[in-house]
């Protein structure tokens, strides 16, 4: 499917992580008309809003990636609020979708925090659904997984082309680098940074380190969203990953040498560890032609250039909301 490059688009999460990434990539692919809503201008809870925001700006393309997100941390501390503010996000902006005929294709993604906690690894699509969830985010989980249920059902009963991914962890330019809500990459980073700043030699790291993630620039889940709105049109979600996992212990590491080589990581084994193994089998996409650009190391170092450039403005951290 081809769209004009001047065809109206709704980001929707425009300022969060990965609808901001999204922006900068349909910029850089030639689409001048790309709409966004600040939560002054738009509550995407807001049903009603949503649905006269859709009315009057008849969108042809919606990408939903808002809601609210983090890490363990403030998943334990906010539980109910991961629950109802994704759910009502999900809920508004499918609405709003449906109350115009103007929008030809929405694709929503989710994080893989959908699928079971002892998954077979790598995970295929097919797994979700199959087993428990990981206990820690529970209930941010069962609020993506009722988003891709909406879309899978709307398709189904309504014939709209909505479709579906799931993403392994994203990190990068726009995230959230608070130290206590914040996902592993950016708080560790941040905790590194003010360990330096402090003249501090260690830090804290929840758990023992022995967690393997998978871990993609946001950049590779922008060009990844951009490629499959415009060619995957089926029923059921696609994963979208790199293919490689490594050791949170590991993951941490590296970013201590980016940021404060001669910093001591103190691994806290009484703090969870969360999902024992997360990786996606992405075959199914990279069969279709798409691939991450971004090693690893090469992403830390340019996220965290990122971050002193915006830290040294006097913010390190961004709404993890992201609507």
């Amino acid at each position: 499917m081809t769209f004009e490059h001047d065809a109206p688009i709704f980001v929707a999460g425009h300022q969060g992580l990965v609808g901001s990434a999204i922006v900068r990539r349909l910029a850089s692919d030639g689409f001048g008309n790309v709409l966004t809503a600040t939560r002054t201008d738009l509550d995407l809870r807001d049903a009603n809003a949503v649905v006269t925001w859709f009315r009057e700006a008849r969108p042809k393309l919606v990408y939903l990636v808002a809601g609210l997100g983090g890490g363990i941390m403030a998943n334990a501390a906010t539980p109910a609020d991961f629950l109802f503010d994704n759910l009502q996000v999900h809920t508004s902006v499918l609405r709003g979708v449906l109350a115009v005929d103007s929008v030809r294709k929405l694709l929503y993604v989710s994080p893989s925090t959908v699928y079971p906690r002892q998954a077979v690894q790598p995970i295929t699509e097919d797994q979700l659904l199959t087993g428990p969830l990981e206990p820690s985010m529970r209930p941010y989980a069962l609020a993506k997984i009722a988003g891709l249920e909406m879309c899978e059902t709307v398709r189904r009963q309504y014939g709209r082309n909505f479709v579906s991914a799931v993403s392994t962890n994203v990190y990068g330019p726009g995230d959230s680098f608070d130290v206590d809500t914040g996902n592993v990459i950016p708080a560790l980073m941040r905790r590194l940074h003010d360990a330096k700043t402090e003249g501090r030699d260690h830090i804290d790291v929840w758990g023992t380190g022995s967690s393997m993630r998978d871990f993609m620039h946001v950049d590779d889940l922008a060009r990844a969203a951009v490629f499959l709105m415009e060619r995957y049109d089926s029923h059921g979600h696609i994963n979208i990953g790199t293919g490689s996992d490594l050791s949170i212990r590991t993951v941490a590491e590296m970013i201590r040498d980016v940021v404060h080589p001669e910093a001591t990581l103190r691994f806290d084994h009484t703090r969870p560890d969360g999902v024992p193994r997360m990786l996606l089998d992405a075959s199914r996409i990279t069969r279709m032609g798409w691939a991450p650009e971004h090693s690893l190391e090469d992403g830390l170092r340019s996220t965290y250039e990122w971050f002193r450039s915006i830290y040294g403005q006097g913010s390190g951290s961004v709404d993890r909301a992201g609507w």
